[in-house]
């Protein structure tokens, strides 16, 4: 017979708590810890192939020889700013630095993309395809805050985009000038000066970005 009462409800809760699994880490900090890794495995075999030392790489990246050590020791996880950095200095695409394949087909879920941040966490950049779009072609989803701006350091040279809003409104700054974009606009600029990214509206900014490298 089974027993009831308290100490009977308290005999099956301890059995249900000796079998309970440890729980995963969250898909954010276990996504970060991936991406982590394939950077600073890539960013060891590109600086292997083009025989450059940590101290060329920072002259050349802007990012600091300390930052870059890190980086490479899976001591830290770089934000999205550093990681363009990074990949102008090493004159490759940005896809090739967060360890993206090459595939004929390729199927990317929503929850497998490596999300990249802003250092203060008011913009994304979730890429959406595994290598890009094709060779020297990238595409992305932006999300940028309300009233919140990202400043981009300028790409390789030659570099352009393409970036089309989806949601909110975008006032897009290139170089000197400045463009104030709605729903279904589009601009296409030269990437390979400073421009900045700012949701000029009350609700979060939504666009697709597509970058196309120089070949």
């Amino acid at each position: 017979m089974a027993r009831s009462g308290p100490q009977g409800a308290a005999s099956t809760q301890a059995k249900v708590r000796s079998v309970r699994r440890p729980t995963a880490p969250p898909v954010d900090e276990a996504g970060a810890a991936e991406l982590g890794r394939r950077v600073a495995e890539n960013l060891r075999e590109r600086r292997r192939i083009l025989a450059l030392s940590l101290d060329e790489l920072a002259q050349a990246s802007g990012v600091s020889r300390a930052a870059l050590s890190q980086i490479e020791t899976r001591k830290t996880n770089p934000s999205l700013s550093v990681l363009w950095k990074v990949a102008v200095g090493l004159q490759i695409p940005i896809s090739e630095l967060i360890g993206e394949r090459r595939e004929t087909v390729s199927l990317l879920r929503r929850d497998e993309a490596a999300v990249l941040r802003s250092v203060d966490g008011k913009m994304e950049s979730r890429p959406l395809a595994r290598s890009g779009a094709g060779p020297g072609v990238e595409v992305y989803e932006l999300r940028i805050a309300p009233h919140a701006a990202h400043a981009s350091e300028p790409h390789a040279p030659g570099t352009r985009e393409l970036i089309t809003v989806l949601s909110g409104a975008l006032k897009m700054s290139v170089g000197e000038e400045t463009y104030l974009l709605g729903v279904g606009d589009a601009l296409v600029f030269p990437a390979d000066q400073k421009h900045v990214y700012e949701s000029s509206g009350s609700t979060e900014t939504r666009c697709h970005d597509v970058i196309v490298y120089r070949r």
